[in-house]
């Protein structure tokens, strides 16, 4: 979504307009409000978005100032997204065009009025004037700390005197890897789950607090429900003003976990059988495994060490994604003093995960314990395989 080339100029002077001509009378024209769009049922869409609307009565215009746009043209989008680099801007469209959008992908939106007077109104149009120019609308994007819902956070909270929140948003030792799996549960999205769960490292499992939490929309609008202004009626209780019909989406949350148990049982078994093809197949499996596990400590190292996303760092994945696999996959058919003696050690790094899996600074997903299972029993039985013994070849005299 790109802002309309004619729009910003016309927003800027209009801002500049009010700034400039607004009193501290409390009948001045100009209507902000909080926007909280649900989740929707693509993956980008599950936790929702926050944006601000300004209405003004007398102008008739319905805008809307929106974190949450990119420009998908840039020809290094895709590598800029990757290490974390892509730049996302404030944009500033029609109301009824931002509500299109989510009446076609049924996601209902709730308002909260901000009841504020003419002072604090042109305060926040202040703020919004300053992150319209030039460079101050573009912003380096961090899922934790830096979105589109937690740039609308700090306008609000900055711009309103003495608001805070009154009760508690989350419970004591909540974490933002519990408000992250709450979406994906609530959205039906196990797959997506276990995705983030391995791609994502430690920070995802610190307790957050009131204003942390608020970096998701749900969040936020809950915060501003339960704030001091909103007790004395500054902040007007949230209201729904689109009321979507989203599909019935079904699915269950222990597929993964049900799926790799079935895998692993049914090659386990069949590693127990002393068939040459049983052996070929097992042998083959075991490959893949590796080299898959291998990539992916990889593909972790280069999200850890060569992006610019903090939420990846440090990641505890690395104890069973190992990169050093993606070696021995391609060494598995050989018989090599070395190549036991690193199944050896990889059993003893598996075990120990599996003996320590709930006490780690990173809560790692469930539905990877019968695949760690599995890696600790072969390569357990891959250490002892006999080698060939050399016999000493007796000269003739």
């Amino acid at each position: 979504m790109k802002i309309t080339r004619w729009l910003l100029p016309a927003v800027v002077f209009f801002l500049s307009f009010y700034i400039a001509g607004a009193q501290t009378d409390s009948s001045c024209h100009v209507r902000i409000s909080v926007l909280t769009c649900t989740p929707g049922s693509e993956l980008y869409s599950t936790f929702g978005h926050t944006a601000i609307r300004v209405i003004d009565s007398t102008r008739r215009t319905d805008l809307v100032f929106n974190w949450g746009t990119f420009d998908f043209d840039d020809p290094d989008f895709y590598m800029k997204f990757v290490r974390g680099k892509l730049e996302y801007f404030l944009s500033v469209e029609p109301y009824n065009e931002f509500i299109r959008v989510y009446q076609y992908e049924q996601r209902s939106i709730w308002e909260q009025v901000l009841s504020i007077d003419c002072s604090h109104k042109k305060q926040m149009l202040n703020a919004l004037s300053k992150n319209l120019q030039g460079a101050n609308r573009y912003y380096k994007y961090d899922f934790l700390l830096d979105n589109c819902t937690s740039r609308v956070r700090d306008i609000v909270f900055a711009n309103l005197s003495g608001l805070a929140i009154t009760d508690s948003l989350v419970q004591y030792g909540f974490t933002y890897r519990n408000q992250i799996h709450e979406y994906l549960d609530e959205g039906a999205k196990p797959w997506s789950k276990l995705g983030i769960d391995i791609l994502l490292g430690s920070m995802m499992d610190k307790p957050v607090t009131n204003w942390n939490a608020m970096f998701l929309p749900d969040y936020l609008m809950q915060g501003l429900d339960e704030s001091n202004l909103a007790a004395e009626g500054v902040i007007e209780p949230s209201n729904i003003i689109y009321q979507a019909s989203p599909p019935d989406i079904q699915s269950w949350k222990y597929a993964p976990l049900m799926i790799f148990s079935i895998i692993c049982t049914l090659f386990f078994g069949l590693s127990l059988l002393k068939n040459r093809w049983a052996v070929s197949i097992t042998r083959l499996f075991d490959s893949l495994l590796l080299y898959i596990t291998g990539l992916l400590g990889i593909l972790l190292l280069f999200m850890w060490f060569g992006t610019d996303h903090t939420v990846c760092q440090k990641n505890y994945n690395l104890l069973w994604a190992l990169p050093t696999n993606i070696f021995a996959a391609f060494f598995l058919w050989k018989k090599a003093l070395w190549l036991r003696r690193y199944f050896l050690l990889l059993a003893l790094i598996y075990g120990m995960l599996l003996v320590t899996w709930f006490w780690l600074p990173q809560q790692l997903n469930i539905a990877l314990i019968p695949l760690v299972l599995y890696l600790l029993l072969r390569c357990s039985k891959l250490a002892k395989i006999e080698m060939p013994v050399k016999l000493p070849v007796r000269k003739k005299k």
